[in-house]
């Protein structure tokens, strides 16, 4: 059996240059309050650390601008459902950016700006929810797995396949997207214990975003969710999950923990979810209007902004450029969406197995004349 010294020390993070990240009065990871200041700990190159903020917020723009929109297409009819992540995009987009490339991701169906930063487009993502396919695209190209719908089914692919690449020597990192709601699943205690008992290289991201559809975390767990890592022999962070450079350095910190060895490790965000849970849903009849205009002031994006203006990171010009390519990212979501065809039903009976047997294909061509039969 594969054991890990947890006793290893813990990997230095990339801005403050020690073993641990400045921490808020409730134990949270912090480099940036949320009016915009930066940590006087921080101890980085302001010009390094200035191009990768702006590199941030664009992801992060970009994302909300996406989200926005295909929240306005499922309105007027044209995708049957949408999950929105807006409020989440510093927690998805600075983990995202942490890890390598070729690190592979298992998102849950929420990771709209976590595909995006990996060239995930919006005819593929948005193919799933208007109904067309199964899935949206190819996950090899991008190493980030198709959405999972099935709570925290996605956790045990993720452990099998970093297994996988353990096995194969590769030095691969595979991160798990879940919420805090498919946290209390039991998939997800079984793939933290397998995956600490062979030092599995791993990295499981618990986006807490306070609502499990309309139950509070408060009603799921006693204890904050990282600290189930202890016991199952995870290393455990917490991080500010609107705080796009501490999610960064954190997610780098645990990325490079696992890569060398050390075993997974799990990170919850702290974050919140500013609409409903899908389109489907009317968050204000579990919510107050007083706990959406607190983390409002929150706002993820805002807090990069104002950063940006105090450290002079950013100009007009700046804020122009990303608004207008935002502005052209919506518009072609609105067409590549309104582009997406159904595919033929008879095409169906060719993917059920790899040769078609003789029923199958009888059931086809009855099919196909069935429907021949109609007029048009």
């Amino acid at each position: 059996m594969t054991t890990v010294d947890l006793a290893d020390p813990p990997v230095t993070n990339p801005f403050t240059g020690t073993t641990d990240l400045p921490r808020t009065s409730e134990g949270w990871a912090q480099l940036v309050t949320p009016d915009g200041r930066l940590h006087p700990d921080v101890d980085a190159d302001r010009d390094a650390l200035g191009r990768l903020t702006r590199d941030l917020y664009r992801g992060m723009r970009l994302a909300r601008r996406l989200d926005d929109e295909a929240f306005a297409l499922q309105r007027q009819g044209e995708l049957g459902l949408w999950l929105q992540c807006r409020g989440q995009e510093a927690a998805q987009v600075g983990s995202v950016a942490a890890v390598r490339a070729d690190d592979y991701v298992f998102p849950s169906y929420r990771e709209h700006a976590a595909a995006l930063w990996r060239g995930i487009g919006p005819a593929d993502l948005l193919r799933q929810w208007r109904g067309v396919a199964h899935s949206g695209w190819d996950p090899e190209p991008y190493s980030f797995h198709i959405y999972t719908l099935v709570l925290a089914a996605q956790l045990l692919h993720a452990t099998g396949y970093a297994l996988g690449v353990q096995r194969d020597g590769s030095d691969t990192v595979v991160v798990t997207y879940f919420g805090d709601g498919a946290a209390s699943e039991g998939d997800a205690s079984e793939a933290m214990n397998i995956a600490a008992v062979n030092a599995a290289p791993m990295v499981f991201f618990c986006q807490n975003n306070q609502w499990a559809i309309s139950t509070p975390t408060a009603s799921q767990t006693r204890t904050p969710i990282h600290r189930r890592g202890a016991g199952f022999g995870l290393r455990s962070e917490w991080v500010d999950g609107n705080d796009v450079l501490a999610v960064y350095a954190v997610t780098s910190a645990v990325t490079e923990h696992a890569r060398s060895g050390h075993g997974p490790a799990i990170v919850e965000a702290t974050t919140y979810r500013m609409g409903g849970h899908s389109t489907s849903d009317d968050p204000t009849r579990y919510r107050t209007d007083d706990e959406l205009a607190a983390w409002r002031a929150r706002d993820p994006l805002a807090r990069v902004e104002a950063l940006m203006r105090a450290e002079g990171w950013s100009d007009e010009a700046f804020l122009d450029g990303i608004q207008a390519e935002a502005d052209e990212l919506a518009d072609r979501t609105r067409r590549e969406c309104l582009a997406l065809e159904a595919p033929d039903l008879a095409d169906a009976f060719a993917t059920v197995l790899a040769d078609v047997p003789p029923l199958l294909r009888e059931e086809r061509d009855a099919f196909v004349a069935y429907r021949a039969s109609f007029l048009d």
